[in-house]
Protein backbone atom coordinates (compact mmCIF):
# COMPACT_ATOMS: atom_id res chain seq x y z
CA UNK A 1 0.00 0.00 0.00
CA UNK A 2 1.34 3.08 -1.01
CA UNK A 3 2.26 5.66 1.77
CA UNK A 4 -0.17 8.76 0.49
CA UNK A 5 -2.76 6.23 0.51
CA UNK A 6 -2.36 4.64 4.17
CA UNK A 7 -1.74 8.25 5.10
CA UNK A 8 -5.51 9.69 4.17
CA UNK A 9 -6.59 6.42 5.45
CA UNK A 10 -5.41 7.42 8.71
CA UNK A 11 -6.65 10.86 8.37
CA UNK A 12 -10.04 9.59 7.54
CA UNK A 13 -10.08 6.94 10.16
CA UNK A 14 -9.01 10.38 13.21
CA UNK A 15 -11.97 12.37 11.46
CA UNK A 16 -14.38 9.35 11.58
CA UNK A 17 -13.25 8.70 15.42
CA UNK A 18 -13.68 12.74 16.49
CA UNK A 19 -16.81 12.37 15.05
CA UNK A 20 -18.09 9.46 16.97
CA UNK A 21 -16.75 11.03 20.04
CA UNK A 22 -18.68 13.80 19.91
CA UNK A 23 -21.68 11.77 19.94
CA UNK A 24 -20.88 9.96 22.87
CA UNK A 25 -23.69 10.59 25.81
CA UNK A 26 -22.16 8.46 28.87
CA UNK A 27 -19.72 6.16 29.90
CA UNK A 28 -21.02 3.36 27.98
CA UNK A 29 -20.56 4.87 24.83
CA UNK A 30 -17.22 6.28 25.70
CA UNK A 31 -16.49 2.38 26.84
CA UNK A 32 -17.49 1.10 23.35
CA UNK A 33 -16.04 4.39 21.33
CA UNK A 34 -11.90 3.32 23.31
CA UNK A 35 -12.64 -0.55 21.82
CA UNK A 36 -14.13 0.69 18.82
CA UNK A 37 -10.69 2.97 17.90
CA UNK A 38 -8.22 2.35 20.40
CA UNK A 39 -8.90 -1.48 21.10
CA UNK A 40 -6.38 -4.31 19.74
CA UNK A 41 -8.40 -4.66 16.50
CA UNK A 42 -9.01 -0.84 15.89
CA UNK A 43 -7.11 0.30 12.47
CA UNK A 44 -4.64 2.43 13.96
CA UNK A 45 -3.35 -0.04 16.32
CA UNK A 46 -3.35 -2.51 13.36
CA UNK A 47 -1.43 0.00 11.50
CA UNK A 48 1.68 -0.75 14.10
CA UNK A 49 1.93 -4.24 14.03
CA UNK A 50 1.95 -3.78 10.08
CA UNK A 51 5.00 -1.84 10.13
CA UNK A 52 7.64 -4.52 9.34
CA UNK A 53 5.69 -5.05 6.18
CA UNK A 54 6.06 -1.05 5.16
CA UNK A 55 9.53 -0.70 3.05
CA UNK A 56 12.07 0.94 5.42
CA UNK A 57 12.11 3.67 3.72
CA UNK A 58 8.92 5.07 4.66
CA UNK A 59 8.62 3.07 8.59
CA UNK A 60 9.84 6.27 10.51
CA UNK A 61 7.01 8.65 8.67
CA UNK A 62 3.80 6.07 8.81
CA UNK A 63 4.70 4.78 12.49
CA UNK A 64 5.13 8.89 13.47
CA UNK A 65 2.30 9.76 12.22
CA UNK A 66 0.32 6.44 13.69
CA UNK A 67 1.63 7.83 16.48
CA UNK A 68 0.32 11.36 16.52
CA UNK A 69 -3.29 9.77 15.42
CA UNK A 70 -3.62 7.66 18.93
CA UNK A 71 -2.12 10.59 20.86
CA UNK A 72 -4.62 12.39 19.98
CA UNK A 73 -7.45 10.02 19.95
CA UNK A 74 -6.43 9.65 23.43
CA UNK A 75 -6.22 13.20 24.26
CA UNK A 76 -9.99 14.00 22.71
CA UNK A 77 -11.00 10.81 24.95
CA UNK A 78 -9.89 12.00 28.63
CA UNK A 79 -11.45 15.96 27.10
CA UNK A 80 -14.81 14.44 26.75
CA UNK A 81 -14.64 12.13 29.45
CA UNK A 82 -14.16 15.18 31.95
CA UNK A 83 -16.99 16.90 29.75
CA UNK A 84 -19.39 14.46 30.63
CA UNK A 85 -18.26 14.44 34.69
CA UNK A 86 -19.05 17.84 34.24
CA UNK A 87 -22.27 17.92 32.86
CA UNK A 88 -23.13 15.00 35.02
CA UNK A 89 -22.49 17.07 38.36
CA UNK A 90 -24.24 20.15 36.90
CA UNK A 91 -27.41 18.48 36.19
CA UNK A 92 -27.08 16.94 39.90
CA UNK A 93 -26.83 19.84 41.43
CA UNK A 94 -29.22 21.41 39.25
CA UNK A 95 -31.83 18.37 40.12
CA UNK A 96 -30.94 17.49 43.46
CA UNK A 97 -30.61 20.93 45.51
CA UNK A 98 -29.68 20.27 49.14
CA UNK A 99 -31.74 22.28 51.94
CA UNK A 100 -28.95 23.66 53.84
CA UNK A 101 -31.54 25.02 56.36
CA UNK A 102 -32.51 21.47 57.26
CA UNK A 103 -31.39 20.43 60.72
CA UNK A 104 -28.72 17.90 60.72
CA UNK A 105 -28.72 14.14 61.25
CA UNK A 106 -27.05 13.45 64.77
CA UNK A 107 -24.95 10.03 64.76
CA UNK A 108 -26.33 7.63 66.61
CA UNK A 109 -24.41 6.34 69.94
CA UNK A 110 -24.16 3.12 70.82
CA UNK A 111 -24.28 1.89 74.38
CA UNK A 112 -22.85 -0.79 76.83
CA UNK A 113 -24.98 -3.52 77.35
CA UNK A 114 -27.23 -3.41 80.49
CA UNK A 115 -25.37 -6.39 81.55
CA UNK A 116 -21.83 -4.93 81.17
CA UNK A 117 -22.90 -1.95 82.76
CA UNK A 118 -24.44 -3.45 85.70
CA UNK A 119 -20.97 -5.98 85.96
CA UNK A 120 -18.94 -3.28 85.98
CA UNK A 121 -20.78 -1.06 89.04
CA UNK A 122 -20.54 -4.65 91.19
CA UNK A 123 -17.01 -4.70 90.33
CA UNK A 124 -16.31 -0.78 91.36
CA UNK A 125 -18.44 -1.75 94.39
CA UNK A 126 -16.31 -4.17 95.43
CA UNK A 127 -13.39 -2.32 94.57
CA UNK A 128 -14.15 0.20 96.66
CA UNK A 129 -14.32 -2.60 100.02
CA UNK A 130 -10.96 -4.21 99.07
CA UNK A 131 -11.87 -6.50 96.21
CA UNK A 132 -8.83 -6.97 93.91
CA UNK A 133 -10.28 -7.53 89.87
CA UNK A 134 -8.91 -11.68 89.00
CA UNK A 135 -10.05 -13.43 85.85
CA UNK A 136 -9.88 -16.99 84.74
CA UNK A 137 -10.57 -19.24 82.33
CA UNK A 138 -14.19 -19.97 81.02
CA UNK A 139 -13.43 -23.05 79.44
CA UNK A 140 -11.93 -25.38 82.47
CA UNK A 141 -11.09 -28.79 83.01
CA UNK A 142 -12.60 -31.52 85.51
CA UNK A 143 -10.12 -31.14 88.54
CA UNK A 144 -10.57 -27.10 88.67
CA UNK A 145 -14.45 -27.28 87.95
CA UNK A 146 -14.94 -30.23 90.65
CA UNK A 147 -12.04 -31.76 92.06
CA UNK A 148 -10.39 -29.59 93.44
CA UNK A 149 -13.26 -27.92 94.36
CA UNK A 150 -14.11 -30.74 97.05
CA UNK A 151 -16.68 -32.86 94.84
CA UNK A 152 -15.31 -35.59 93.42
CA UNK A 153 -17.05 -37.83 90.44
CA UNK A 154 -18.99 -39.82 92.62
CA UNK A 155 -20.31 -37.19 94.59
CA UNK A 156 -24.21 -36.25 94.36
CA UNK A 157 -23.62 -32.29 94.64
CA UNK A 158 -22.79 -33.26 90.80
CA UNK A 159 -26.25 -33.33 90.36
CA UNK A 160 -26.50 -29.80 91.25
CA UNK A 161 -25.41 -28.95 87.38
CA UNK A 162 -25.73 -29.78 84.11
CA UNK A 163 -22.75 -29.42 82.29
CA UNK A 164 -21.59 -28.89 78.93
CA UNK A 165 -18.72 -31.22 78.46
CA UNK A 166 -16.35 -30.49 75.02
CA UNK A 167 -14.89 -33.09 73.02
CA UNK A 168 -11.65 -33.57 74.54
CA UNK A 169 -11.96 -35.53 77.58
CA UNK A 170 -11.82 -33.91 81.14
CA UNK A 171 -12.50 -30.31 79.40
CA UNK A 172 -16.01 -28.66 79.87
CA UNK A 173 -17.42 -25.25 79.77
CA UNK A 174 -16.94 -24.13 83.61
CA UNK A 175 -20.41 -24.06 85.32
CA UNK A 176 -19.75 -21.48 87.82
CA UNK A 177 -16.73 -19.24 88.67
CA UNK A 178 -15.77 -20.76 91.61
CA UNK A 179 -12.65 -22.90 89.83
CA UNK A 180 -11.19 -19.16 89.92
CA UNK A 181 -10.82 -19.86 93.56
CA UNK A 182 -8.15 -22.43 92.92
CA UNK A 183 -6.27 -20.55 90.33
CA UNK A 184 -6.22 -17.45 92.65
CA UNK A 185 -5.10 -19.00 95.38
CA UNK A 186 -2.55 -21.51 94.04
CA UNK A 187 -1.20 -17.98 92.51
CA UNK A 188 -0.92 -16.11 95.52
CA UNK A 189 -0.39 -18.46 98.23
CA UNK A 190 0.45 -18.42 101.22
CA UNK A 191 0.03 -14.48 101.08
CA UNK A 192 -3.82 -13.21 102.29
CA UNK A 193 -6.22 -12.91 99.17
CA UNK A 194 -9.35 -10.58 98.79
CA UNK A 195 -10.22 -10.92 94.86
CA UNK A 196 -13.41 -10.51 93.13
CA UNK A 197 -13.75 -13.61 90.36
CA UNK A 198 -16.05 -12.13 87.26
CA UNK A 199 -17.23 -14.16 84.04
CA UNK A 200 -19.97 -15.77 82.38
CA UNK A 201 -20.68 -19.69 83.24
CA UNK A 202 -22.68 -22.10 81.48
CA UNK A 203 -25.64 -24.61 82.52
CA UNK A 204 -27.64 -26.92 80.65
CA UNK A 205 -30.86 -26.04 82.05
CA UNK A 206 -34.67 -24.84 81.06
CA UNK A 207 -34.28 -21.07 80.61
CA UNK A 208 -36.85 -19.51 82.86
CA UNK A 209 -37.91 -15.91 83.97
CA UNK A 210 -34.96 -16.47 86.26
CA UNK A 211 -32.38 -18.53 84.71
CA UNK A 212 -30.83 -18.93 81.69
CA UNK A 213 -28.11 -21.25 80.06
CA UNK A 214 -25.58 -18.97 80.13
CA UNK A 215 -25.30 -16.02 82.88
CA UNK A 216 -22.48 -13.64 84.11
CA UNK A 217 -21.32 -14.91 87.61
CA UNK A 218 -18.80 -13.01 90.31
CA UNK A 219 -16.95 -14.83 92.73
CA UNK A 220 -15.50 -13.37 96.16
CA UNK A 221 -13.04 -14.47 97.89
CA UNK A 222 -11.03 -13.61 100.84
CA UNK A 223 -8.70 -15.69 102.54
CA UNK A 224 -6.03 -14.74 105.67
CA UNK A 225 -5.64 -15.24 109.44
CA UNK A 226 -8.17 -15.19 111.74
CA UNK A 227 -11.18 -14.33 109.25
CA UNK A 228 -14.63 -15.62 110.33
CA UNK A 229 -18.07 -16.20 109.06
CA UNK A 230 -19.03 -12.74 110.65
CA UNK A 231 -16.30 -10.85 108.23
CA UNK A 232 -18.47 -12.23 105.51
CA UNK A 233 -21.69 -11.32 106.69
CA UNK A 234 -20.84 -7.53 107.31
CA UNK A 235 -18.69 -7.56 103.74
CA UNK A 236 -21.70 -8.55 102.08
CA UNK A 237 -24.30 -6.33 104.23
CA UNK A 238 -21.79 -3.69 103.17
CA UNK A 239 -21.84 -4.38 99.03
CA UNK A 240 -26.21 -4.77 99.65
CA UNK A 241 -26.23 -0.87 101.13
CA UNK A 242 -23.96 0.58 98.56
CA UNK A 243 -25.50 -1.56 95.90
CA UNK A 244 -29.64 -0.78 96.58
CA UNK A 245 -29.49 1.83 99.27
CA UNK A 246 -29.27 1.66 103.41
CA UNK A 247 -33.01 0.91 103.44
CA UNK A 248 -32.58 -2.22 101.96
CA UNK A 249 -33.87 -5.16 103.63
CA UNK A 250 -31.71 -8.91 103.79
CA UNK A 251 -31.70 -11.99 104.56
CA UNK A 252 -29.34 -14.88 105.30
CA UNK A 253 -30.18 -18.38 105.43
CA UNK A 254 -28.61 -21.82 105.51
CA UNK A 255 -27.45 -23.72 102.84
CA UNK A 256 -25.27 -25.89 101.27
CA UNK A 257 -21.79 -26.17 99.38
CA UNK A 258 -19.30 -28.44 98.82
CA UNK A 259 -16.68 -26.40 99.06
CA UNK A 260 -18.01 -24.25 101.74
CA UNK A 261 -18.56 -25.01 105.33
CA UNK A 262 -20.83 -23.44 107.20
CA UNK A 263 -22.83 -22.14 103.50
CA UNK A 264 -25.72 -19.88 103.32
CA UNK A 265 -27.95 -17.82 101.21
CA UNK A 266 -28.09 -14.02 100.92
CA UNK A 267 -31.84 -12.69 99.87
CA UNK A 268 -32.44 -9.20 99.48
CA UNK A 269 -36.08 -7.86 99.46
CA UNK A 270 -38.04 -8.40 95.97
CA UNK A 271 -38.38 -4.99 95.03
CA UNK A 272 -41.12 -5.70 92.11
CA UNK A 273 -43.53 -6.72 94.89
CA UNK A 274 -42.60 -4.96 98.35
CA UNK A 275 -41.74 -8.46 99.87
CA UNK A 276 -45.49 -9.44 99.20
CA UNK A 277 -45.07 -12.05 96.89
CA UNK A 278 -45.15 -12.35 92.92
CA UNK A 279 -44.50 -14.74 90.21
CA UNK A 280 -40.58 -13.23 90.05
CA UNK A 281 -39.90 -14.05 93.64
CA UNK A 282 -42.35 -17.05 93.64
CA UNK A 283 -44.57 -15.88 95.77
CA UNK A 284 -42.12 -15.53 98.50
CA UNK A 285 -41.14 -11.67 98.63
CA UNK A 286 -37.45 -12.66 98.48
CA UNK A 287 -34.78 -12.97 95.84
CA UNK A 288 -31.86 -15.11 95.93
CA UNK A 289 -28.97 -13.09 94.89
CA UNK A 290 -25.36 -15.28 96.15
CA UNK A 291 -24.55 -17.78 97.92
CA UNK A 292 -21.88 -17.71 100.71
CA UNK A 293 -19.62 -19.43 103.21
CA UNK A 294 -16.63 -20.29 105.17
CA UNK A 295 -14.27 -21.79 102.17
CA UNK A 296 -13.93 -25.46 103.20
CA UNK A 297 -10.22 -26.99 104.87
CA UNK A 298 -10.01 -29.40 101.88
CA UNK A 299 -10.60 -25.91 99.23
CA UNK A 300 -7.95 -24.44 101.39
CA UNK A 301 -5.03 -27.15 101.15
CA UNK A 302 -5.86 -27.92 97.28
CA UNK A 303 -4.94 -24.25 97.22
CA UNK A 304 -1.80 -24.21 98.94
CA UNK A 305 -2.85 -22.68 102.18
CA UNK A 306 -3.08 -24.63 105.69
CA UNK A 307 -6.43 -24.97 106.97
CA UNK A 308 -5.05 -24.90 110.46
CA UNK A 309 -3.17 -21.51 109.90
CA UNK A 310 -5.75 -19.28 107.77
CA UNK A 311 -9.31 -19.46 106.94
CA UNK A 312 -11.05 -17.38 104.04
CA UNK A 313 -14.52 -17.21 102.69
CA UNK A 314 -16.41 -16.79 99.24
CA UNK A 315 -19.60 -16.04 98.14
CA UNK A 316 -20.87 -16.18 94.10
CA UNK A 317 -23.10 -13.42 92.59
CA UNK A 318 -25.46 -12.91 89.67
CA UNK A 319 -25.05 -9.74 88.33
CA UNK A 320 -28.33 -10.34 86.18
CA UNK A 321 -30.40 -10.99 88.99
CA UNK A 322 -28.68 -7.59 91.05
CA UNK A 323 -29.94 -5.96 87.51
CA UNK A 324 -33.22 -7.37 87.82
CA UNK A 325 -33.70 -5.40 91.09
CA UNK A 326 -32.51 -2.54 90.49
CA UNK A 327 -34.26 -1.92 87.60
CA UNK A 328 -37.19 -3.68 87.95
CA UNK A 329 -36.85 -6.17 84.97
CA UNK A 330 -39.70 -8.83 84.95
CA UNK A 331 -37.64 -11.31 83.07
CA UNK A 332 -33.61 -12.15 82.84
CA UNK A 333 -33.84 -13.49 79.26
CA UNK A 334 -34.31 -9.45 77.83
CA UNK A 335 -30.90 -9.17 78.38
CA UNK A 336 -30.20 -11.70 76.13
CA UNK A 337 -32.82 -11.34 73.49
CA UNK A 338 -30.97 -8.59 71.22
CA UNK A 339 -34.15 -6.22 71.77
CA UNK A 340 -33.47 -3.05 70.72
CA UNK A 341 -36.35 -1.52 72.56
CA UNK A 342 -35.57 -3.02 76.16
CA UNK A 343 -31.36 -1.76 75.93
CA UNK A 344 -32.16 1.17 74.83
CA UNK A 345 -33.88 1.62 78.18
CA UNK A 346 -30.10 1.44 80.14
Amino acid sequence: MAENDLMRQMAAFEESALAALENARDEAALAQWRTANLGKSAFIMQIFSQLGTVPKTERPQIGQTANQVRVRLEEALELRMNQLKKKALAESLKNEKIDVTLPGRHPYRGRLHPATQNMREILAVLSQIGFEIFRSPEVETDEYNFELLNIPAYHPARDMWDTFYTTDPGVLLRTHTSPGQIHAMKLFAPESIRVALPGMCFRYEQVSMRSEIQFNQIELLAVGKNITFGDLKGTLQEFAYRMFGNNVRTRFRPSYFPFTEPSAEMDVECFLCAGKGCSMCKNSGWLEILGCGMVHPTVLKNGGYDPNVYSGYAAGMGPERITILRHYVEDIRYFWGNDIRFLEQF
